[in-house]
């Protein structure tokens, strides 16, 4: 009997009392790796959203500038050809500004 008992003894490996088990350190290890790295996604995303809304607000702002500038051009055009017919009004032929003193109006009946 007492070789029964041996062979079952050396067939199955004894754990030792003082160590874990490999899967155990091996499974924190992992966990924390991947709890690093979706740490670092997130921080990534966060900046990456804060990026694009900077950038919506300076395409805001770049179209409100556009529409400024239109609005400016239009007004430099409107008051450059104002000028400029006063100028040809005067110079070509001789026209002068009216005297509101002497201006008179005329009323059509209906």
């Amino acid at each position: 009997m007492s070789t029964i008992v041996e062979s079952a003894r050396i067939g199955r490996a004894r754990p030792r009392a003082g160590t874990r088990p490999r899967l155990l350190g091996g499974g924190v290890v992992w966990i924390v790796l991947f709890a690093a790295l979706l740490a670092g996604v997130v921080a990534v995303n966060v900046t990456v959203l804060r990026l694009n809304l900077q950038l919506d607000e300076i395409g805001r702002e770049r179209s409100e500038l556009r529409a400024d500038v239109a609005n400016l051009r239009s007004e430099l055009s409107s008051a450059a050809a104002t000028a400029r017919i006063e100028r040809i009004a005067t110079t070509e032929l001789g026209l002068t500004q009216a005297d509101p003193e002497t201006t008179t109006y005329v009323r059509l009946g209906r």
